[in-house]
């Protein structure tokens, strides 16, 4: 599809993408959601939990949310979306990946980028307990890779899947990687490399044969993290191979569904290959909106309702009409 013109126009204050990162991330809050946790057993024996929102009326309708590297349920960038199509007749579940929903999961592996085995059990979940005609996955960062692969590798999406958004998607991991490692983004990188280490050390005390205290130790960057754990946790060689089998891009010509994604200029984690300009000239389901504002997630607009999240709604609205 063409590339879509953005109507964003954030406050002046919030137009520096650092501000808006930061804001949308540290001080936002959403309130009036009332979830209910479900806990899912996955084949492999480990568990995630989803935690459900609803409509007032019965719905037939269901948005399926996915957060970001180390986000959870609760995080405002999922349960603003949530409350918005709740109050427009859609149910909604927030999933937490493995080991984000308050207490570390069973298992030595985790989550990542490209976990989609666990994407389509939730699925496969959603669909085999309740009887929604029409599905919407929307996800932020990680969580907009990880949707984007699912449906870009498969031919055998369910056909109740209508729809999908994407927002601030890392569509190319280690250029996204390459980014969070520059000296613009070091609060960040630093921030998520404490975050991931303090929560490895259960992992370091649970496995010391897989993860002995002098290889944590050796963990001195987000790379090093991919290197020493999450490849070799999930099957992969090294961080570049996690990258390269990851990352959504490749398997964006496939898409057969309508997916928007919203990419802001702005967002110091996107390299210039996170934004998929030829595929999606390419993929007449495809939708590309780069506003020239919003860092990463950080959308921010009036009444507490992010920009992203009207697009997503006016976007879920316009493929029912198609």
């Amino acid at each position: 599809m063409p590339i879509l013109d953005s109507t964003y126009k954030p406050p002046f204050f919030f137009k520096n993408g650092f501000i808006a990162t930061v804001y949308s991330g540290l001080f936002r809050k959403v309130s009036g959601v009332k979830q209910e946790r479900e806990r899912i057993i996955l084949s492999d024996g480990d568990f995630l939990d989803l935690d459900w929102s609803y409509a007032n009326e019965k719905a037939n309708k269901l948005i399926i949310c996915f957060h970001g590297l180390e986000g959870h349920g609760q995080r405002p960038y999922v349960t603003g979306t949530a409350k918005l199509c709740n109050t427009n007749g859609m149910d909604a579940v927030c999933v937490n990946f493995r080991g984000c929903s308050g207490e570390d999961n069973l298992k030595y592996r985790s989550y990542h980028s490209g976990a989609t085995e666990d994407l389509e059990e939730i699925i496969k979940h959603i669909l085999a307990s309740n009887t929604y005609q029409e599905i919407y996955l929307y996800g932020v960062s990680l969580g907009a890779n990880l949707i984007l692969k699912y449906l870009g590798e498969r031919e055998d999406v369910p056909h109740e899947i209508k729809a999908a958004v994407a927002i601030s998607v890392p569509a190319d991991l280690n250029g996204s990687c390459g980014e969070l490692h520059k000296f613009k983004n070091k609060p960040f990188s630093i921030h998520f490399l404490n975050y991931l280490k303090r929560k490895l050390l259960i992992k370091m005390n649970n496995y010391p044969e897989e993860l002995p205290a002098e290889v944590w130790c050796s963990i001195m960057s987000l790379r090093d993290f991919d290197d020493v754990y999450t490849s070799k946790a999930h099957g992969f060689i090294d961080a570049t191979d996690y990258y390269k089998k990851s990352s959504c891009k490749q398997f964006l010509p496939n898409i057969k569904i309508p997916s928007l994604i919203i990419n802001a200029l702005n967002d110091s984690f996107l390299s210039p290959e996170c934004y998929p300009v030829k595929e999606a000239k390419n993929n007449p389901n495809l939708y590309l909106e780069m506003p020239k504002y919003g860092g990463h997630a950080g959308f921010i607009d009036k009444k507490n309702i992010y920009y992203n999240e009207k697009r997503a709604l006016e976007f879920i609205k316009t493929m029912l009409k198609a």
